[in-house]
């Protein structure tokens, strides 16, 4: 998704100040009170202030469109939605639609609480106007259980100036990359910028540097060494500040708009931000090693299994895939198309920066490891701050995190 601010920072904070939005926060739009008009509940966790406008711009436009529906909106904080709709279906009182974020797929796809929507995707015939990672990421068990709702995924900002004085072009492989991040640290600034927080915002930006190298999560006990080695280098030469360990994504790209990182590692929702930079930059590919790889983020759309309306409620999605309901709201919400027959359309068709970051989906992979993901995906921060704060080698660390990780995708 695309955002201004941190992506799951601002969640976070969504979270601590969008309660009275959220746990008993309903919001109903205007519709029809004719005894034929279908009532709609539908979920999601966008309670900030600048998503409303687009938010009830895409209902209205669904009810003025779709015969005979109403939407009754409920919103969430973000750390709330996937345990709200478990308690639900424990309840008999799940939405009909829901907006979930994709790694949301692998604990709600488990648990038979989604619709299966194979079906009805394979009648509707669109399936291939689909970036293959966003699609990949509403596939659970051989079965369709979402639509893409919109992606982002994660791509190498740089100052455009620091490279020139410096005599370095943006980096296309990881040895170009360490090596032009040794040349741009200078005193207070360093070469390059990532977060590697212990959250899934720091798994988020270490799994495309398991991918590149080749790996995946079962194989991390060998590949993730190569990632760990990799990023462990960039601070020893102290390319890369040791203090990543605890920086969001946002705390990323202040250190860049500060001019105290060269490069950084970031994804689309920071452009409108960085538009308002004193400085030049350019946005490219991540370097890559063995592969071309970049992590895939963003929202699916989901029924739910025990709706009541699941018909209505499929022809409402079919609607919001349709480009006069779907451009103008990705372009409210600043969001990337999840559908390649939209390239041509919105501000990313004009937009260099939201080019290179659309292109880019083609290389984007989901986090679609089953319900257990969590658990693995807690491994793999552990053993990168392990690495990175100096308590334990690539080797050892990655030997560790893959006896967890092989546990965790063990459980079905």
């Amino acid at each position: 998704m695309s955002y201004t601010v941190d992506r799951r920072g601002f969640l976070r904070a969504a979270g601590a100040g969008g309660a009275a939005l959220g746990l008993g926060g309903t919001l109903a739009s205007c519709g029809s009170d004719e005894p034929d008009t279908v009532t709609l509940t539908w979920w999601d966790y966008f309670t900030l202030d600048n998503f409303q406008p687009g938010m009830e711009r895409l209902i209205k436009d669904i009810e003025e469109n779709v015969p005979n529906v109403n939407i009754q909106r409920r919103t969430f904080p973000f750390a709330e939605l996937d345990r709200q709709i478990t308690l639900a279906a424990i309840a008999g009182e799940l939405p009909d639609i829901a907006i979930v974020d994709n790694v949301a797929m692998n604990s709600l796809g488990g648990g038979k609480l989604l619709a299966d929507l194979t079906g009805r995707v394979k009648e509707w015939g669109q399936a291939d106007e689909y970036y293959k990672g966003p699609w990949e990421g509403c596939q659970v068990d051989g079965k369709t259980l979402g639509i893409p709702n919109n992606s982002n995924c994660l791509a190498l900002y740089c100052n455009t100036r620091m490279l020139a004085d410096a005599g370095v072009e943006p980096p296309t492989t990881w040895a170009e990359l360490a090596s032009a991040a040794e040349k741009l640290t200078s005193g207070n600034r360093f070469g390059l910028a990532l977060s590697a927080i212990r959250t899934e915002e720091g798994v988020f930006q270490f799994l495309p540097f398991l991918w590149q190298a080749g790996g995946d999560l079962d194989t991390f006990a060998t590949y993730g060494a190569t990632a760990l080695e990799f990023l462990d280098g960039l601070i020893a030469k102290k390319s890369l500040s040791e203090q990543c360990v605890g920086w969001t994504q946002q705390d990323v790209n202040i250190r860049f708009m500060d001019k105290r990182a060269a490069m950084q590692i970031n994804g689309p929702w920071q452009i409108p931000t960085l538009k308002k930079a004193d400085f030049d930059w350019t946005v490219v590919a991540l370097p890559r090693d063995k592969e071309t790889a970049t992590c895939l983020g963003g929202e699916n759309w989901v029924l739910t299994a025990d709706g009541k309306h699941l018909d209505k409620a499929w022809e409402v999605l079919e609607y919001t895939q349709t480009p006069q309901a779907l451009v103008p709201y990705l372009v409210a919400f600043g969001n990337l198309p999840a559908r390649k027959d939209l390239a041509d359309q919105g501000t990313w068709a004009s937009d260099p920066a939201l080019r290179l970051f659309l292109n880019q989906l083609a290389f984007a992979r989901p986090r679609q490891y089953g319900p257990h993901y969590a658990d693995a995906s807690q491994a793999v921060a552990e053993a990168e701050q392990a690495v990175l704060t100096g308590s334990a080698s690539p080797s050892a660390a990655a030997r560790t995190a893959a006896a967890k990780i092989d546990k965790a995708l063990a459980e079905q």
